[in-house]
């Protein structure tokens, strides 16, 4: 079984964002990035079939400026065989980045593609639902837990009522969740071993797919900052303030 896994670059999510002062986005300039966090454990889970006997090869693929290629090179010292960097340096919204992602489908022709379930700078939780349409495959998103069953795949998800455990047929996409596993860290010798492991570069320009984004932003500010809280005496004075300040009862 070959495995595909997408990952993507994003500022840490132990950074504190800011945002331009022209207001056109969020500033990126110094700032530590990192894979997206569902992301690495969709490598983890790519991985853990593969030392499970049950893939044979596992391929990571990212999408997105030069530096996106460290993205890659981690998720090779994790366990990926090979990768693949679609350049781009401009943003591209996840109608276009599916559209991509078909393509690399369509080239390798994997058993399997994982994606996270969402990213967590646009949190847009579009992209894996989107590819599983244009391809015609089965999906299994928000997937906190995984079984391979010769050519079925059981994925219990979770959804608002709780969890729901459905069988798809392969080829699939799946969605990650954080739940799913617990990532691990890439030793040393695995990170030196990762950079002579191949990458693939390739142009998202060149790939003969309309990458137009659709949606355009218009500004990007903080929310409002929190008026600070009081405390009150009793539960008389708290029924009191919410019917006749707050107004919400």
């Amino acid at each position: 079984m070959k495995i595909l896994v997408a990952v993507k670059r994003v500022i840490d999510y132990n950074v504190q964002i800011r945002v331009k002062e022209d207001g056109s986005g969020v500033n990126k300039d110094n700032v530590k990035m990192s894979t997206n966090p569902p992301d690495d454990n969709a490598i983890e889970e790519a991985v853990r079939l593969k030392e499970s006997g049950k893939a044979k090869e596992i391929i990571a693929v990212t999408i997105g400026e030069e530096k996106a290629q460290e993205t890659v090179r981690k998720a090779l010292a994790v366990g990926a065989d090979r990768g693949i960097h679609v350049k781009s340096d401009n943003y591209i919204e996840p109608l276009g980045i599916a559209k991509v992602l078909k393509k690399i489908v369509e080239k390798e022709k994997p058993d399997l593609v994982f994606l996270g379930k969402q990213a967590i700078d646009d949190d847009c939780n579009q992209t894996g639902q989107m590819l599983a349409a244009m391809l015609d495959w089965p999906q299994g998103t928000f997937a906190s837990k995984i079984e391979h069953k010769d050519k079925v795949i059981e994925v219990t998800r979770e959804v608002d009522e709780g969890l729901e455990t459905i069988q798809i047929n392969l080829p699939a996409i799946i969605t990650c969740d954080l739940r799913l596993n617990e990532p691990r860290f890439a030793s040393l010798p695995n990170i030196m071993k990762a950079k002579k492991k191949p990458i693939e570069q390739l142009n998202a320009k060149d790939l003969g797919v309309d990458i137009t984004n659709r949606i355009q932003q218009i500004k990007v500010e903080e929310p409002p900052k929190r008026k600070s809280g009081i405390k009150v005496a009793n539960v008389a004075e708290l029924i009191s303030k919410l019917k006749n300040e707050a107004k919400v009862i």
